[in-house]
């Protein structure tokens, strides 16, 4: 397997540019802060960006400890990569990657200096520090269970005017704000997730009131359950289909948290 890395500091758009000059190179493996991408699946490794800290984020990128270099050697002992990129901070950081995975040597190495011009890191770098931003090379429903609650959308959402080098790089990558994000933590409570369901639902013809909503969180998403009172003449799974439409729309665009189901109960019938 030949190896090659795509260096550059922290918070200059490495992550955004890997795929094309992924592309560019003929590399089809892509090594991303602890994640094995290929083909624009995550193929092994768990995200450094879901690490509660810094520190510990770098050591997971690095990895350390040894239980993530054991995975990842595995899983590249089992894969068919031709070529592998690793994205670092730094040519010795790629360099540390390659030895701990006991890969390489580096054959090449790509700058972002050398496919991003000085506006294009400096903006980059404002959407780190600025905003707390983060992009993974991947399509956001790779990464909806590792990442669920956290901030998590598509890029184009954001940034529509950046996705131009590809026609389908939106569906290619995808942005997160860690817990380390430098705006700090953020709690969204049962509350506005509730009044979100309600809200949306009511905007619904057919339903009446809702008359109550429990809400289950799991490490994947959160299990929406609601009881609601239709209004009389209306065809009522039809009328629950889009409400469950429109309140996982709603919540995962909005507050940015997995809902892996909408339960709808229809517990009475209003008759004006």
């Amino acid at each position: 397997m030949e190896v090659i890395a795509f260096v550059g500091p922290s918070g200059t758009g490495k992550s955004y540019r890997s795929l094309i000059v992924a592309k560019e190179n003929n590399a089809d493996g892509i090594i991303d802060d602890g994640l094995l991408i290929s083909q624009g699946k995550v193929i092994a490794g768990t995200s450094a960006k879901k690490e509660d800290t810094r520190i510990a984020s770098v050591k997971h990128a690095l990895f350390i400890p040894n239980k993530y270099a054991s995975e990842m050697r595995s899983a590249l002992k089992k894969c068919k990569i031709k070529k592998l990129m690793i994205l670092g901070t730094s040519e010795n950081m790629a360099v540390k990657i390659a030895k701990r995975l006991e890969i390489g040597p580096i054959k090449q190495f790509i700058h972002i200096e050398d496919v991003a011009t000085n506006d294009e890191i400096a903006m980059a770098n404002r959407m780190r520090m600025e905003d707390g931003k983060h992009v993974i090379p991947v399509p956001t429903f790779e990464i909806q269970k590792d990442f669920s609650g956290y901030f998590l959308h598509p890029l184009r959402r954001f940034q529509p005017n950046l996705d131009i080098e590809e026609k389908t790089a939106e569906a290619d990558k995808s942005i997160v704000r860690p817990t380390f994000s430098y705006m700090g933590d953020f709690v969204i409570s049962d509350e506005v997730i509730i009044q979100l369901a309600i809200h949306e639902a009511l905007k619904v013809d057919g339903i009446y009131k809702i008359t109550n909503i429990n809400i289950r969180k799991t490490v994947h998403g959160a299990h929406i359950d609601i009881s609601a009172i239709v209004k009389f003449g209306y065809n009522i799974p039809s009328v629950c289909r889009k409400a469950q439409y429109l309140i996982r729309e709603t919540i995962e665009k909005l507050a940015s948290v997995n809902v892996r189901r909408v339960h709808f109960l229809v517990k009475n019938i209003y008759v004006e």
